[in-house]
């Protein structure tokens, strides 16, 4: 049985309440036995990975370069891709939820392309879609906490 993949994205110059939360949210996953997927640099990916570690969870890393050593070090699987930020697409669409922290543009697309693809996205001080027009089938929470945000996601990932 595959097992269940959650990207978390957001800021790669991330604060230390956004690191925070990252690291929570990484560490809320994993002991629920997902599987962090990422963009495997530093900030909120960093964070989010370490936090998956202390708790004895996997985490993936789809890179910007073409070498595996860019990856932060609690990748367990670094992908390089050499797609540079067209690796957003992987790290949206090759899950089954994401949670966002923070960001910028970057983290913009990524939530467009997880929500295109219909799945459960929350966002935690993240971008706000209020005034975007999403249709009706699209899943996305504006957060609170890691803990909402990760109940949240798992709540309304379709069965497999």
């Amino acid at each position: 049985m595959r097992r269940t993949l959650i990207s978390v994205i957001g800021a790669g110059d991330a604060d230390s309440t956004q690191t925070a939360a990252a690291e929570k949210v990484g560490r809320l996953i994993a002991e629920r036995g997902a599987i962090v997927v990422c963009g495997g640099l530093g900030g909120v990916m960093e964070a989010a990975c370490r936090g998956a570690h202390r708790a004895g969870g996997l985490t993936l890393g789809f890179l910007p370069g073409e070498s595996g050593r860019e990856g932060n070090v609690h990748l367990d699987i670094a992908v390089p891709t050499g797609l540079g930020e067209a690796r957003n697409v992987l790290v949206a669409r090759g899950s089954d939820a994401v949670v966002a922290i923070g960001g910028a543009l970057g983290t913009l697309s990524e939530l467009a392309f997880a929500l295109k693809k219909r799945l459960p996205v929350a966002a935690l001080s993240s971008w706000s879609l209020e005034a975007a027009r999403l249709p009706d089938d699209v899943v996305l929470l504006d957060a609170s906490s890691p803990e909402e945000a990760v109940q949240f996601v798992f709540d309304r990932m379709p069965p497999r």
